[in-house]
């Protein structure tokens, strides 16, 4: 059985870890989607897997439609954490960007778009 579970201790929400992640993590980019990661390396330990989103003020004026493409990357992540994992590691911290001015119409065009972007990550 799968663990659909998005409990407290993966959630991304210290200022020193998305400093860090910002300063050392890669990018990168598959639609509308982009994601900054780092991976657990000898000099850069990561203890458990974190992960955040993030959506821009600049394309979604409206917390409205900001908090909504929030719930759906979350979404997108506890169903396809255990892709996550096999493609971006099990010790990685990571944010996900929503990076278009449109809001997407339905969770399913989310959902290929992330599956995608872990599909790309998995080939390389």
């Amino acid at each position: 059985m799968q663990n659909f579970r998005y409990p407290k201790e993966e959630k991304l929400k210290k200022t020193n870890d998305i400093t860090l992640l910002f300063e050392k993590g890669k990018w990168r980019t598959n639609g509308n989607l982009r994601i900054i990661l780092l991976k657990d390396k000898p000099n850069l330990p990561v203890e458990v897997s974190k992960f955040g989103v993030s959506v821009s003020k600049r394309y979604f004026k409206k917390a409205v439609h900001r908090n909504r493409i929030k719930r759906l990357l979350r979404e997108c992540y506890r169903l396809h954490k255990d892709l996550f994992k096999e493609s971006f590691g099990e010790k990685t911290m990571a944010m996900l960007f929503w990076i278009s001015p449109e809001l997407p119409q339905k969770f399913q065009d989310v959902e290929a778009q992330f599956i995608k972007l872990c599909q790309a990550q998995k080939k390389q």
